[in-house]
């Protein structure tokens, strides 16, 4: 098998870089912001709960005074509170994502994304800064607030991804879309580390800086942001033309459905008649495209055990282990720092391969193993972030491969009949019920943490991984089986 060669860095200009740095930062920007919610679930449970001075200070400060603006009698209650807004921004998002995947392949790419960046920072500001500026507390009040929020951030995922698909083709997507989906973890990167240089001034103050960084980006993207080649005038990516190199074997679809998809940088001659805009596809159409269900119910499992790492991964560190929020944050980032370098490193891979579900297999067992490792580290933190690590990189790389360059290849196949405006609503199909599943598996953390433990919620983990392996095992056996003819051909040839 033909590996692929880099010369198709050289097919991009200094636009394709815009647009790659662009949309990563547009969506790590999001994420930030997203991510400290997860970082300052402490502080809001201290907040939100009646403090243990008053009890003896009877007299000084009676109870009714003291705890007035009390939300929750105990930090159990304040706990399965806070698992039921992630669930609440989790199931709108994903409502939102069915939806906003339709909008951007009928409105204009750049106009949608900034939007969803722009009112999302200000629900985020209200929500997290003016309700504490104003001592305002009442729970309806904040599942509004959050169940908004996540219908705005849906905005953004199938956009960014459409774009990238407008302006990168099939060559080395698994490596460029594989360092690219990296946007989410260095998002959570940077959220991590936003919130913990101001928490000590507030959680307010948390909320306030990165909701106003996220507002800034969404005016950079609306300015800046190219959508399509077509707007420079330039044509976009269409299949590239299989090389003399490569036998038919090899020229297998990487998303193992029999079927050839669209890729690579192929310009048209000057002069040529430009081609009509093409229609965008329905959303059940979308639906029923080869591969699009397998990956789509896969990445539910998934998505559920990456998002209870993001949400809940700074408050179980600092609940079982006893460690500082600042320092349970800041730990926390090297999980998304695995997560960064197994995007990469799987997407190469299946590059090399040209095959996606055999790499996932792969990854996905091992992450079983790293699951059961990781529930017993040691009260250690240079161990403890080894080992989140490891995880990071089993969990978060293949999540990154299935929302990214996955979503891109199931959205450029050739049932699409030359329309390439499946791309947003194909990403929002997958990401849209990837979200369905982690919104239901939030609760259900909060949920098995506050009856049982947090070993049976690692348990609950290892389930879900083994999951999402069982949704892609037919993939998995027809690209294997691709492989393993494709050897049987070229020995017979030899």
């Amino acid at each position: 098998m033909a590996l692929p060669r880099c010369g198709f860095l050289s097919q991009y200009t200094q636009h394709h870089l815009l647009v790659f740095l662009l949309t990563f930062f547009s969506y790590a920007l999001l994420h930030a912001s997203r991510k400290t919610f997860s970082n300052v679930k402490v502080s809001i449970t201290a907040q939100w709960t009646p403090s243990i001075q008053n009890s003896s200070l009877p007299i000084l400060a009676p109870g009714q005074v003291w705890n007035e603006n009390q939300l929750f009698p105990s930090p159990q209650e304040a706990t399965l509170f806070l698992g039921a807004l992630d669930t609440i921004f989790l199931f709108s998002y994903a409502v939102g994502l069915f939806i906003s995947g339709i909008i951007g392949d009928r409105l204009n790419l750049r106009y949608v994304l900034s939007c969803g960046l722009c009112c999302s920072a200000v629900v985020e500001f209200v929500f997290g800064t003016l309700t504490e500026w104003f001592q305002f507390y009442n729970v309806y009040f904040y599942c509004s607030l959050w169940g908004l929020n996540g219908l705005l951030q849906s905005t953004c995922w199938p956009c960014v991804v459409a774009v990238m698909g407008n302006w990168f083709g099939k060559a080395g997507r698994g490596f460029i879309f594989g360092m690219w989906s990296a946007c989410a973890s260095v998002g959570n990167i940077l959220g991590a580390f936003l919130a913990s240089c101001v928490l000590k001034y507030g959680y307010e103050y948390a909320f306030l800086v990165t909701s106003s960084v996220q507002f800034a980006g969404g005016v950079v993207v609306f300015f800046g942001l190219l959508s399509s080649p077509e707007e420079l005038g330039l044509q976009g990516p269409a299949e590239e033309e299989s090389t003399s190199e490569q036998d038919e074997d090899s020229r297998r679809p990487l998303i193992g459905d029999g079927e050839e998809v669209n890729g690579g940088i192929d310009y048209s001659v000057q002069g040529e008649e430009p081609k009509k805009k093409p229609t965008p596809i329905g959303f059940f159409q979308a639906f029923c495209l080869p591969g699009v269900l397998s990956y789509s119910m896969a990445y539910a499992c998934l998505k559920l055990v990456n998002y209870s790492f993001f949400f809940w991964l700074p408050f179980y560190l600092s609940v079982n282990y006893g460690w500082k929020e600042t320092e349970a944050d800041q730990l926390s980032i090297w999980y998304d720092v695995g997560g960064i370098i197994g995007g990469t490193v799987l997407g190469l891979i299946s590059d090399v391969l040209q095959k996606r579900a055999p790499v996932l297999a792969v990854s996905l067992i091992l992450a079983m193993g790293s699951l059961i490792g990781y529930s017993h580290s040691p009260n250690n933190q240079p161990v403890n972030a080894v080992l989140m690590a490891i995880t990071g990189f089993f969990i978060g790389g293949p999540s990154n491969m299935i929302s990214s360059a996955i979503s891109a290849d199931l959205g450029r196949q050739e049932e699409l009949q030359g329309s390439q405006e499946a791309l947003a609503t194909v990403t929002g199909i997958v990401d849209g019920t990837g979200s369905v599943g982690a919104a239901a598996g939030q609760y259900l953390v909060s949920l098995i943490e506050s009856k049982l433990d947090w070993m049976s919620v690692f348990y609950f983990f290892i389930v879900m991984t083994g999951g999402s392996l069982i949704f892609i095992s037919p993939l998995i056996v027809h690209e294997v089986r691709a492989m393993l003819q494709e050897r049987r051909s070229q020995v017979h040839r030899l």
